[in-house]
């Protein structure tokens, strides 16, 4: 399922929903004078109810009729930018922003385990969650999008909030080969932030073993609110978790104009990677290129 959802208990009501849809057509129909009068079978009211919700008049003619107006000379998209104005430096259009691009809501995946009976993910108990530790490249967990920094929300059903490291990794342990459900949140103690290459193809920072440590005064990384101790989990989409310095160097010089950053702070990524070793990191880790 890819639908997203804003908590895990809408994505129970669209469920709810989703049956309730499949087995309305065994179901008799109802008389024209009763269908008439039966509640719409969305969460939410049509257009022509929202005109009148509240007393609110929700028309289009209404709405436009009633929006402010920009005189031309004021309209920067029909003047264009003047010396004093900041530039938006990217566009929704960006392939980066896209890939690391971090969902509100949560969603449910269909996991297996492969012929040695693995999954690839290796889960970590912090402040009473369970969260991805580890998504090892070509296996299941990689297959179906995990990432690092995932919240596990629900094991074939069972909730893991309060849950051990050890309790989770038991329970994914007896779960059933052919078929493991669990409901996700996108990597919530981590953010994005996008910036601009200069003409140098510099965006003004300095890592070392990962983590940000300078960040330059007047740079697009700190026009657009880089901070320093930070481990960079991703660059533009992409896993660099364990990788060296010289390694992320690289993809960011690759990267093209426009990079997006996925950060996380420097105690929560050191307590996220307690006990795995530098070269099961760097050599494990799944560091493929998400698709979108």
């Amino acid at each position: 399922m890819s639908a997203l959802y804003p908590s895990l208990e809408d994505l129970k009501v669209d469920q709810a929903m989703q049956a309730q849809a499949r087995a309305a057509p065994r179901m008799p129909a109802l008389p024209a004078q009763e269908a008439a009068a039966s509640p719409p079978s969305g969460l939410y009211p049509n257009l022509a109810e929202l005109e009148s919700y509240m007393g609110l008049s929700l028309s289009s003619q209404e709405v436009q009729q009633n929006l402010p107006q920009i005189p031309e000379d004021d309209n920067p998209a029909a003047s264009g930018p003047s010396p004093g104005q900041v530039v938006a430096p990217v566009t929704g259009n960006s392939l980066g922003v896209r890939r690391a691009e971090i969902k509100p809501g949560v969603r449910e995946i269909h996991l297996c385990k492969d012929e040695r009976g693995k999954t690839g993910l290796r889960l970590r108990a912090i402040d009473k969650g369970v969260f991805v530790q580890l998504v090892q490249a070509n296996t299941p967990a990689s297959l179906v999008g995990l990432r690092f920094g995932d919240q596990i929300l629900q094991i074939n059903g069972r909730d893991c909030a309060g849950w051990s490291t050890d309790k989770a990794h038991r329970a994914m342990k007896k779960a059933s080969a052919e078929r493991i459900v669990m409901v996700v949140r996108d990597r919530p103690f981590q953010r994005t932030v996008t910036m601009r290459k200069d003409s140098r193809g510099h965006v003004g920072f300095v890592i070392k073993k990962g983590k940000v440590i300078s960040v330059v005064k007047g740079s697009s990384a700190a026009l657009n609110g880089l901070l320093t101790h930070h481990y960079i989990c991703e660059v533009n989409g992409q896993n660099v978790t364990g990788l060296k310095d010289r390694e992320i160097t690289e993809i960011l010089a690759l990267a093209g104009s426009t990079v997006t950053l996925t950060i996380i702070p420097t105690v929560i990524y050191e307590h996220m990677i307690r006990k795995l070793s530098p070269t099961l990191l760097q050599h494990t880790m799944d560091h493929s290129i998400p698709d979108v």
